[in-house]
């Protein structure tokens, strides 16, 4: 039986999202390594005390998901099935790196802060990016045409999220209710983040990845990649694909259909907030879908694992 955990991307930080974490005698290391990052401060605290705006702010938002992410799978790796198949959303891709043992967690988040640093040097003012869901994917091309924004993410279910400028994706957003679109909800970030917008960056990306140890994949883990859903087997392809994913649209809805195609028995999501998980109990009913954060400790989280899993 092969678990699938999703490492999530950003834009669900909250006061909270360190509580099962924060305390972990096997991420104290990751907490402090993250502070150094963060000018210092002990990203715990950050969360707490940091305004809405700091804590969406691109960089700042990157580190604290990807921490929150292998913060989750240091701290639950006890309690992991012999396999697992790994997949990140948006930024999330960086962690999952980092969770299927590719990169190390110290380079992990090395790496996503200057991952961050090269996407806001290269992002024009004033863009953003806006979910929308409930039309068809003709439909969206047609808007991001007439609008010069572009597709970022494909989701399940008729969901894309789009970036680009927030003036033309507030005028998209109205057309798209016209339209009778289920939903249309801004996105708190800075960036128009899985478009062309930010070319320059993912050739700067590249050249980081570049200067980096990596490991190759196991044969207990499998990784994929967010651009195609495809596993990383070739490790400079899977690096090529990880810095085109910054200014190429993410398909996540191939990942998770990858994770299936992979005989996932369960997915996992490791936060914060609980979007992934939300996503494929839509899609794949029939399979057990939790959040790290619908548990109230560590403990029922590892109960869960060995119920469905059976380690």
């Amino acid at each position: 039986m092969s678990l699938a955990i999703l490492c999530s991307g950003q834009g669900q930080q909250h006061p909270g999202m360190f509580a099962l974490t924060g305390n972990a005698p096997a991420a104290a290391n990751l907490f402090a390594h993250a502070a150094t990052l963060l000018c210092g401060l002990d990203p715990r605290d950050l969360v707490q005390t940091a305004s809405s705006s700091t804590l969406h702010g691109n960089r700042v938002a990157q580190i604290l998901c990807t921490l929150q992410a292998l913060a989750a799978a240091a701290t639950l790796r006890d309690a992991m099935p012999d396999r697992s198949i790994v997949a990140g959303y948006s930024v999330g891709e960086m962690a999952a790196w980092g969770v299927a043992g590719l990169l190390s967690q110290y380079d992990t988040l090395d790496l996503v802060a200057r991952r961050a640093e090269l996407m806001d040097a290269a992002t024009p003012a004033g863009d953003g990016m806006l979910f929308v869901r409930g039309i068809s994917r003709q439909a969206v091309d047609g808007l991001c045409k007439r609008y010069d924004t572009a597709i970022a993410i494909v989701e399940p279910g008729d969901a894309f999220v789009l970036g680009g400028s927030r003036e033309a994706l507030e005028l998209l957003g109205d057309e798209a209710k016209a339209m009778k679109a289920t939903h249309v909800v801004d996105i708190p970030v800075e960036v128009a983040s899985h478009t062309k917008r930010l070319g320059s960056a993912s050739l700067a990306f590249r050249e980081v990845l570049s200067q980096v140890p990596v490991r190759p994949p196991t044969t207990s883990s499998r990784l994929l990649s967010g651009t195609d859903g495809a596993p990383v087997i070739e490790l400079d392809r899977g690096l090529d694909k990880l810095a085109a994913q910054i200014s190429h649209t993410v398909h996540w809805a191939d990942c998770l259909q990858g994770c299936v195609e992979a005989r996932a028995s369960a997915f996992l999501e490791l936060g914060p907030g609980s979007a992934l998980s939300n996503m494929v109990a839509g899609a794949y009913r029939e399979l057990p879908t939790r959040s790290l954060e619908d548990f109230r400790t560590l403990e029922g989280a590892r109960a869960w694992i060995t119920h469905h899993l059976g380690c």
